[in-house]
């Protein structure tokens, strides 16, 4: 069976998603061994995720699905990671705070308060025009 981009793009995060499963479940020690050096460039894994998250989104929206249809698995993925946050709920909060703090957030996370409006004015714009 040929696997077409979604499909491909779909394959991976599955995979990814139960070797981190794997790896946590076994020895959740070591999923830090490759969390910290990810972690560690933190202005090259914006840009390599930046750039992953444009070829995603240009391949999603070529293979005919709407950015409507991608808000809403986005919303499914968000409602997993609350349930997920959830359990750290006291940690969350505490990060939460501290990413707020004299609105530190506005100076560090620009670029990506910029595209999620961008992206969610796009969405509002495809549903009501």
């Amino acid at each position: 069976m040929a696997l077409g981009v979604i499909e491909t793009i779909a394959l991976i995060t599955a995979v990814v998603v139960l070797i981190k499963i794997v790896v946590i479940l076994i020895k959740p020690k070591a999923w830090l061994s490759v969390v910290r050096p990810i972690y560690s460039m933190p202005v090259v894994l914006m840009i390599v995720s930046l750039v992953l998250a444009a070829v995603v989104l240009n391949y999603l929206i070529l293979a005919g699905i709407t950015i409507t249809q991608i808000f809403a698995v986005m919303g499914f993925g968000a409602l997993l990671g609350a349930m997920t946050a959830a359990s750290y709920a006291k940690e969350v909060v505490a990060l939460g705070t501290k990413m707020l703090k004299d609105r530190a957030i506005l100076k560090r996370a620009w670029l990506s308060i910029i595209i999620w409006a961008i992206l969610a004015v796009w969405a509002l714009y495809e549903l009501f025009m």
